[in-house]
């Protein structure tokens, strides 16, 4: 009891991933979500994921009363 589990992970991209967990399960479920996401990213439309945080920005903006993108 008192024992971490010290998890480093590096994706195919080269960033590296750093985590502490009680358990070897909750270990080895994180590692696989890092890699996940990056499946998951590889697969997604990059211009397509630009444009919505574009737009979610503006949104935001609006909400604040601030000054609008055009």
């Amino acid at each position: 009891m008192g024992e971490w589990y010290n998890v480093e992970v590096t994706d195919s991209y080269g960033s590296k991933y750093q985590n502490y967990f009680e358990t070897y399960v909750e270990a080895g479920d994180w590692i696989f979500s890092v890699w996940e996401r990056e499946d998951w990213f590889n697969s997604v439309d990059k211009d397509e994921l630009l444009y919505r945080a574009i737009q979610d920005c503006k949104k935001i903006d609006e909400e604040n009363n601030i000054t609008k993108i055009m």
